[in-house]
């Protein structure tokens, strides 16, 4: 992964993929929402409601897996001072943050419905909250000190202190008595949901992913697009402070 460290080959490889992950982007999205509305059965018991879930369960898998890819990056920036290690993190993070917020309206809205409640202190929602939380206070910290560096390294801790919360979420329905059911997709012996509605959540999943590799990539750009006009900044000031 170091040969991608450099910024400049970065660049030339996100503009060269950034045009096919968008495009990936909508042609999903657009193929999800149809199967999703109209390619896949109501369920026997949810009836309409169940269409939430297309929409739910991959911002969910979105939340964890983003916080994931940001705790690695946090370790990449720490233990080998990856230079755009930092800089992804920062660019997720919003993202992150976005999709477990979906996650959460999302999930109290098919509560409501199916437990008569839109909010109770199950274990998993719990550790969802939890885990929005850690991506607010990761953007609040990382710029909270006036030096940027000091920031990113404290961001970074944060991140690699909260990576426990990952494996909490996903097996809080294993190790505590939920409202939520066992995992239906990935699980030994395959999966327990019906294709027709397996499918349609596996590419509303994929549209998922396709959208944040193509915002994290505009982001990420941006990030280093940022870092060279401060450098030059400092570059003029100190020609200035010599002069």
């Amino acid at each position: 992964m170091h040969r991608f460290a450099n910024p400049a080959r970065f660049l030339r490889l996100s503009a060269a993929l950034l045009p096919w992950c968008a495009g990936a982007t909508v042609i999903l999205t657009i193929l999800g929402l149809w199967l999703s509305l109209f390619g896949s059965p109501p369920d026997y018991q949810q009836g309409e409601t169940v269409r939430i879930m297309y929409i739910h369960v991959p911002a969910a898998w979105m939340s964890m897996f983003v916080y994931t890819n940001m705790a690695a990056a946090a370790a990449a920036g720490l233990v080998w001072k990856h230079p755009l290690a930092d800089l992804f993190a920062k660019a997720a993070a919003p993202i992150g943050a976005g999709f477990t917020f979906v996650c959460l309206v999302t999930g109290s809205l098919w509560g409501a419905p199916m437990w008569g409640t839109w909010w109770v202190w199950d274990a998993r929602l719990t550790s969802v909250l939890i885990l929005f939380f850690l991506y607010l206070g990761y953007m609040a910290l990382v710029n909270a000190f006036d030096d940027p560096q000091r920031g990113t390294k404290a961001g970074n801790i944060l991140l690699l202190v909260g990576i426990v919360n990952v494996p909490i979420i996903k097996f809080s329905v294993d190790w505590w008595n939920t409202l939520h059911q066992p995992a239906s997709v990935v699980r030994m012996g395959g999966p327990a949901i019906d294709a027709s509605m397996l499918a349609p959540l596996l590419v509303m999943a994929a549209a998922f992913t396709a959208y944040f590799l193509s915002v994290v990539i505009l982001r990420l750009r941006t990030e280093i697009a940022l870092r060279k006009i401060q450098t030059l900044r400092l570059a003029v000031a100190g020609d200035g402070m010599r002069g």
